[in-house]
């Protein structure tokens, strides 16, 4: 189990959501397709690591920063010597690397992932010198997509290919590792400096008026939804879920788009639109939410 869990970005978060209620341009929703495909890599190494035997301690998905300088690590392994440090691409296809860059088949430069390792792995050094730790640092680059396929691959750089994986897991496992205090102060160390950062610029302007609303399956995300009795339940992939949890998930939708919008029963009643009865809103909301006044609560997520 990893001593520092992964989860969704806010931004793919609030994406995944616009999606559903909004039609997004294009440049948002190449946004969404890539960070949506970059997390499910990611949840894929995730996946490979968990199974790890040895001795370490696993934080996935840091924001760090050292002298003014934020940098991100997808997965940092910490055993008894060395880190490990891996950024990990989805890429799917064929590319080519040439001169020290990055090309897909079509001739199109894209991100050279090395520069990106090699920067987290200097500015990580940094920050283990500044925190006083002299351990060192093995860096990799992770294409984990199995339909990944790089032309002319450089033979001398930390890269490690789809068909690898399995055998350097193998390798990382049968490393000896002791754990001692020092690694777990500073596994902690790292987690309590990871940072929150919400790039607004990779989100379009919305309001109430701009987003579809109503409460949408949550299996299929489709909007033809009707409440029999107690159950939410899809005129389209006939899915069913309990209608206090559908309101719940409506409200806690609902604080994510507006975080500054005040959570009352007239709101989520209006926000939901399939339920007539502001009385059931009201049950819920008084069981789930902390009440701030008579008509206002504080949803906790």
């Amino acid at each position: 189990m990893a001593y520092k869990e992964r989860c969704e970005s806010m931004e793919l978060i609030i994406l995944k959501l616009l999606s559903q209620r909004m039609t997004l341009e294009d440049k948002y929703k190449q946004s969404y397709h890539n960070l949506e495909k970059g997390y499910e890599g990611e949840v894929v190494f995730d996946l490979l690591t968990e199974k790890l035997s040895c001795k370490s301690f696993i934080l996935n998905d840091l924001l760090l920063e050292t002298s003014g300088a934020k940098f991100q690590i997808d997965s940092l392994i910490v055993t008894q010597d060395p880190i490990y440090l891996f950024e990990v691409k989805n890429y799917e296809g064929d590319y080519y690397y040439e001169s020290g860059r990055f090309y897909t088949i079509y001739k199109k430069e894209i991100t050279n992932a090395l520069l990106q390792i090699e920067r987290s792995e200097s500015l990580l050094r940094q920050l283990l010198q500044n925190l006083g730790y002299r351990i060192p640092i093995k860096a990799y680059v992770v294409f984990i997509n199995p339909e990944f396929y790089l032309y002319q691959a450089p033979l001398d750089k930390p890269i490690i290919y789809p068909n690898q994986l399995n055998q350097f897991m193998k390798k990382l496992n049968n490393h000896p590792s002791t754990l001692k205090d020092h690694h777990k102060r500073l596994a902690d160390q790292l987690v309590s400096m990871h940072q929150t950062d919400f790039k607004k610029d990779k989100i379009p302007p919305y309001d109430l008026h701009s987003v579809k609303k109503g409460i949408n399956c949550c299996l299929c995300h489709s909007f033809n939804v009707t409440v029999l009795g107690k159950k939410l339940v899809c005129d389209v992939c006939g899915y069913t879920e309990g209608l206090d949890s559908s309101i719940l998930r409506g409200v806690n939708e609902f604080s994510l788009l507006f975080p500054n919008e005040k959570i009352t029963t007239n709101v989520i009643h209006d926000w939901f639109q399939v339920l007539d009865s502001k009385k059931t809103f009201l049950r819920v909301l008084k069981k789930n939410c902390d009440a701030v006044g008579k008509k206002e609560f504080i949803f906790i997520k």
